[in-house]
């Protein structure tokens, strides 16, 4: 099969033939129909998470079950599915805390691999690291079941790609992670994929106001259109504009969505007493932040982290495409482009140059 091959730090993607081996017990083949490009995938590119290379990226995507290993129930061959990157056991301690996400079963899916450190990718007979325990920028995947989510005919193959990464973690820190009410204020710093539906979220919270902050003045329009009341630059103004805006005080929340120390700071200093930063961007391995200890403690000031939209997908993944066909959740103008596997790289030149939403890898076959 065809796959996006990364050899080297910095790219480029290398489209190739590679080996797929067949699903073992507990496990199952899909045929991909389409990959979301997502800049979570690009940390790996530049070497700000590390992995063993050579390595198969794409964490986003949805397809067609094509074959069923041993003991596999919950699936059968010509089903559609959503592909969970982060799948969870249901039984393990943080299972049975309502946090699927950091199922120690599937834990080492950070390492990409299998729980037994093994994968089913082959380069010239030699293993393959995944994105976790699969990988989507590939014609097909093997996964555990664990990492399928049923979805209905009437669902578009790219819309249910989104809803496996950007959607849900972008949604599910509004309204997961934190509990925003209405009329609570809001800012999210970073508007690509990821901020576009904290947006949502914080629209559909009934928030209010809700503030755009980004350094691209393309993406201030686009935010507007997915939630956004107010939109300004992210700079030294930042927090004075914040502040106007909230009597003052500053906002509610504070969702950070790029990863960078320097804008997690800036956000904790938009955040009004008692508020609460939200930290959902990919920070750098080893990368520091640096916060005021008195001003959390005479402010009363929160951090949390948001890994996923603190979701359970098997539960969140179905409520999304509802919120979908209800016209309350906006799913295809989140997607800027179509590409081939063939232009990865011309895909993730344009995500990086600015002003986009999402992109979406297709394969007509499986499409088809």
């Amino acid at each position: 099969m065809k796959a996006a091959v990364l050899h080297e730090i910095g790219g480029p993607f290398s489209v190739e033939e590679i080996e797929l081996l067949p699903p073992e017990p507990g496990e199952v083949r899909v045929r991909l129909a389409a990959a979301g490009i997502c800049h979570s995938d690009w940390h790996f590119v530049t070497g700000s998470l590390p992995r063993p290379l050579p390595l198969v990226l794409g964490h986003e995507g949805a397809g067609i079950v094509d074959a069923v290993g041993a003991g596999v129930t919950s699936v059968e061959p010509g089903q559609r599915v959503i592909l969970n990157w982060a799948p969870a056991c249901g039984s393990c301690f943080y299972c049975a805390q309502s946090l699927p996400v950091h199922c120690e079963t599937f834990w080492p899916w950070r390492n990409g691999t299998m729980p037994d450190g093994s994968t089913r990718l082959r380069l010239n007979g030699e293993p393959v690291r995944q994105f976790s325990t699969h990988s989507t920028f590939a014609e097909q995947a093997v996964a555990p079941e664990q990492a399928l989510v049923p979805i209905a005919d009437d669902i578009p193959f790219e819309v249910a790609a989104l809803i496996g990464c950007a959607v849900t973690t972008g949604v599910g820190a509004a309204v997961n992670t934190v509990n925003i009410r209405p009329g609570e204020s809001v800012a999210v710093f970073g508007c690509g994929g990821v901020g576009l539906n904290i947006l949502q979220g914080a629209r559909m919270s009934a928030a209010h106001p809700i503030i755009a902050v980004d350094t691209d003045p393309a993406k201030m329009e686009i935010a507007r259109q997915f939630g956004a009341t107010h939109a300004i630059a992210s700079g030294e103004e930042t927090r004075d504009q914040i502040r106007a805006l909230t009597g003052g005080r500053g906002v509610a929340y504070a969702f950070e969505a790029i990863g960078l120390p320097a804008v997690q700071e800036a956000a904790f200093k938009a955040i009004r007493r008692g508020g609460a930063l939200v930290v959902v961007g990919v920070a750098p391995v080893g990368s520091k932040t640096s916060f005021s200890g008195l001003d959390l403690h005479t402010s009363e000031k929160r951090i949390l982290g948001s890994l996923f939209g603190s979701t359970d997908p098997r539960r969140e993944f179905p409520r999304l495409l509802d919120l979908y066909r209800s016209g309350q959740l906006m799913l295809d103008e989140l997607i800027s482009a179509r590409y081939p596997l063939e232009q990865i790289n011309e895909a993730y030149t344009e995500l990086l140059d600015g002003g986009f939403k999402r992109g979406v890898i297709l394969f007509d076959e499986a499409a088809a």
